[in-house]
């Protein structure tokens, strides 16, 4: 079922709500022609503290969806959104929205995070729920706000993630997918069921959660359009990449992620692989960093240049950078796990220059992502097909070098 509006070709709308900002585009269903392209942002976060109102996340939808209306002659068929995983949005009784959602590279809860991992220990962790969580996990978060604050943790009535909630508001429905919810930290991506005794853990009535919609079971409608089940964004992009096993993809934004997909669920008890499902019935071993385009930027607005000058500024330098070494935990990293870390430039002499600044950059995050692909080959994850460079930062000729 298509809305009535528009004489055109039917169109479908693919929805990316992200850190910094949300992207629809508009594609004829067809022919696959690209009809709307558009982006809004969100407000900045830095952490360690990162945390964003819900609500400017619907207010940037709601502008981009108006603007289709206005724009494209066609009427619109169907629709689904794609969000950043891990972040906690809770609601009370009434569905109001009780405090800013906590972001995936939000590490407060670093502490609550090893206090769960010693609880169960690491093993237990990676066998229930294909992860061993970290601060960037949901279940760490809900564990801090039972800390940080009790008297909004005892009222919270719904327990969302990112796209849950936009979700939510197209249609009224409170659903998820398997993919996303398996970045909670409560989920069991095996068995594709929540699991009760973890949310109780933390404090919360497992009823707190959305049911799990299948990989093609509608979540409902918006002013006629069919709305899918959506998912995490590191599983949107497997699904628009056509990811075949072994076949890797490092994606580069404001975190770096490297994954593949895969036919059986992973455990990895170091914590480095995290067992994730993927939005086809499948599994996606993934590999996090924190930093990643976002040392780009910084250097780059270091150096007073746009990263297309810091991308030749980096290739005009030798590989090795002359020596000089850019560790890129800026803030703080999760793989390795070092919540508190801060980044360090080594070798610095007086000969130092602009290229070889710009150079140790892109290194210091191309090994950062190299070495999270190691860490899947070590778990046994084929990764021997084809290399897929994704994400905003891998326009960089400099990194594609």
């Amino acid at each position: 079922m298509a809305t009535g509006r528009g004489t055109g070709p039917a169109v479908v709308l693919g929805v990316d709500s992200s850190t910094q900002s949300t992207k629809v585009v508009a594609r004829e269903v067809r022919s696959g022609r690209v009809r709307f392209l558009g982006r809004a942002p969100h407000p900045p976060t830095t952490p360690p503290r990162s945390e964003q109102d819900p609500e400017a996340w619907w207010a940037a939808l709601s502008g981009l969806l108006a603007r289709v209306r206005a724009e494209v002659d066609a009427p619109v068929a169907a629709l689904s959104v794609g969000a950043q995983q891990h972040g906690m949005v809770v609601l009370d009784a009434a569905d109001r929205v009780l405090r800013p959602a906590k972001l995936w590279n939000d590490t407060e809860s670093a502490e609550d995070a090893a206090r769960l991992v010693a609880e169960l220990g690491p093993g237990t962790w990676a066998t229930r729920t294909g992860s061993v969580p970290t601060a960037a996990f949901t279940v760490t978060k809900v564990a801090w706000l039972a800390r940080c604050e009790p008297e909004v943790h005892a009222r919270v009535s719904h327990l969302l993630l990112p796209h849950d909630w936009l979700t939510w508001r197209l249609t009224g429905a409170r659903v998820t997918d398997r993919g996303d919810a398996s970045g909670t930290g409560y989920f069991d991506p095996a068995g594709g069921q929540w699991l009760p005794e973890l949310l109780e853990r933390v404090g919360l009535d497992p009823r707190v959660v959305p049911s799990v919609l299948r990989p093609t079971e509608a979540a409902g409608t918006w002013q006629g359009a069919v709305v899918g089940p959506g998912t995490g964004d590191n599983m949107a992009a497997a699904l628009g990449l056509g990811l075949q096993p072994g076949d890797v993809a490092i994606s580069v934004g404001t975190s770096g992620t490297v994954f593949v997909r895969a036919d059986r669920p992973t455990a990895d008890p170091t914590g480095a692989v995290a067992g994730f499902a993927d939005a086809r019935g499948g599994f996606l071993p993934l590999v996090c960093t924190l930093n990643a385009a976002k040392v780009f930027d910084r250097v780059a607005a270091l150096l007073g240049v746009d990263l297309d000058t810091f991308g030749r500024l980096a290739l005009g330098a030798p590989p090795g950078a002359g020596g000089l070494t850019l560790l890129p935990f800026l803030d703080g990293e999760r793989t390795p796990n070092l919540p508190h870390a801060s980044g360090v430039l080594r070798g610095i002499r007086s000969d130092l220059t602009r290229e070889a600044l710009a150079r140790a950059a892109v290194e210091g995050v191309a090994c950062l992502l190299l070495e999270a692909l190691d860490r899947l080959a070590e778990q046994g994850v084929p990764v021997g097909g084809r290399l897929l460079l994704v994400g905003g930062g891998a326009r960089s000729a400099a990194l594609q070098r």
